[in-house]
């Protein structure tokens, strides 16, 4: 008996080893893909398909990679942990500042000014719904995508042109149409033809106890996959600058892109910040929002203003067949030139 037992033992003795190396093993197998993706968002690493489309679900995995934090300590690998917390704080920088409103809520100081930008999934969303928020929000300028003469003409028939008067648009077919609708007069009336194939209809407005503004609405191609990643890229390039001297500038719309996408974030470092990350709305998903209950919902839409510009409050809106949510944003403009 002696002998069976000091056998199993040294069996045991040996196999805990064995056993321990596993368990370390498997907790940095682990660890791994959570620093690969953070490494990837820290450092702008998205060569193309699929690392373009999965940074947009960077807001998940963030939370998801608390989980293997979680195991490394209660196992007591100490590196692992020590990887895995270094993870966990580079999600949180990355992320966190989009859920925390700016304290002075950006600059302004002027008059306000009230934006909304819808995408139309080809003309269809509900116009009724749409000319309830303008008036409901007291909406100055709005901007469309996927705007098409259907959706033109529905828009007519619920009254948005009583509310906003003016517009420029550019209606088509397929998905490239864009429109901007005003409050105001509109000058200096055009478009923007993307190298992917969308308008960006465009125009300047003048509001009544503030600079002029120049508007546009935005909308780059999608990268749906290899073939379309290099219009995704160039498209976000074209957009155009904030002139610190000129008017005031306000891009919105479909950018088909997050906060965790570099290319994005480049259009941001010209001169503008993010509406919502201002108002702590920066993780308000927007997309998709039709029957892809399975499909985690990321935030495609944004408002885009010049840094003068202040932001009081920023608002999403489930639309009506269009699988994307409108983006409400309240403006505060800076002082007019005296």
């Amino acid at each position: 008996m002696i002998g069976i037992g000091g056998s199993l033992s040294r069996a045991s003795a040996g196999a805990g080893p064995g056993r321990r190396r596993w368990l370390t093993v498997l907790v940095w197998l682990l660890v791994a893909p959570f620093a690969v993706w953070a490494a990837a968002r820290v450092f702008g690493l998205e060569p193309g398909w699929p690392t373009i489309q999965l940074l947009a679900f960077t807001p998940y995995v963030a939370l998801v990679s608390l989980i293997p934090l979680a195991l490394a300590v209660l196992t007591k690998r100490l590196w692992p942990a020590i990887v895995a917390a270094v993870v966990a704080v580079a999600f949180a920088a990355c992320i966190l500042p989009r859920w925390i409103a700016d304290g002075d809520a950006g600059v302004g100081a002027g008059a306000t000014v009230r934006v909304m930008t819808v995408n139309m999934l080809y003309g269809q969303a509900d116009p009724g719904q749409i000319v309830r928020l303008v008036r409901d929000g007291r909406v100055d300028l709005l901007a469309f995508q996927e705007y098409t003469a259907e959706g033109r003409a529905a828009m007519r028939a619920a009254g948005l042109e009583d509310v906003l008067p003016y517009a420029v648009s550019y209606p088509r077919p397929d998905a490239g149409g864009s429109a901007v609708y005003s409050r105001f007069p509109l000058a200096e009336q055009g478009y923007r033809q993307l190298g992917g194939g969308f308008m960006q209809a465009h125009a300047s407005v003048h509001v009544p106890g503030g600079p002029d503004v120049y508007v546009e609405s935005a909308h780059p191609c999608a990268p749906m996959g290899r073939g379309s990643d290099a219009c995704w890229v160039a498209d976000l390039a074209t957009q155009p600058a904030a002139n610190p001297d000129g008017p005031v500038t306000v891009l919105m719309g479909d950018f088909n892109s997050t906060l965790d996408h570099k290319a994005f974030r480049r259009v941001v470092t010209k001169g503008y910040h993010d509406a919502a990350d201002v108002a702590g709305a920066g993780l308000a998903p927007s997309w998709p929002y039709d029957d892809r209950w399975y499909f985690p919902s990321v935030t495609l839409d944004h408002i885009l203003t010049d840094q003068r510009v202040g932001v009081r409050k920023v608002v999403v809106y489930r639309i009506a067949k269009s699988d994307h949510r409108a983006v409400f944003a309240e403006l505060v403009l800076p002082k007019a030139p005296a």
